[in-house]
């Protein structure tokens, strides 16, 4: 099993920044990929950033260039650079991870943004 704890959310002001982290615990192993969703308020659930254990990237285009994935092997955490934020990047951020063919998800963080 594997535990994921996100934290690092909260109230920020329109273009204001905040930084996700998420912190792997349990049988790490065999990490293949990792990734942010978010859900905001009466929405699905949505694709924000993943990264391939070979560091590969993908971002949703409402987020390129603002939003920077990035993880630290040694700590077993993984980072989610949220830069130029507005009310719309308002959710509850979510990190998963892929072991093998499992795929693990945190309980979320969330994150507002408003003045």
């Amino acid at each position: 099993q594997v535990q994921l704890v996100e934290s690092g959310g909260g109230l920020v002001q329109p273009g204001g920044s905040l930084r996700l982290s998420c912190a792997a615990s349990g049988s790490i192993s065999n990490i293949y990929a990792m990734g942010w969703y978010r859900q905001a308020p009466g929405k699905q659930r949505e694709l924000v950033a993943t990264m391939t254990i070979g560091g590969i990237t993908i971002y949703a285009d409402s987020v390129k260039g603002r939003f920077t994935i990035s993880r630290d092997r040694a700590k077993n955490t993984v980072y989610l650079q949220m830069n130029s934020l507005t009310p719309e990047d308002t959710a509850t951020y979510y990190c998963t991870e892929r072991y093998g063919n499992m795929d693990y998800w945190g309980k979320g963080t969330l994150v507002t943004v408003s003045s």
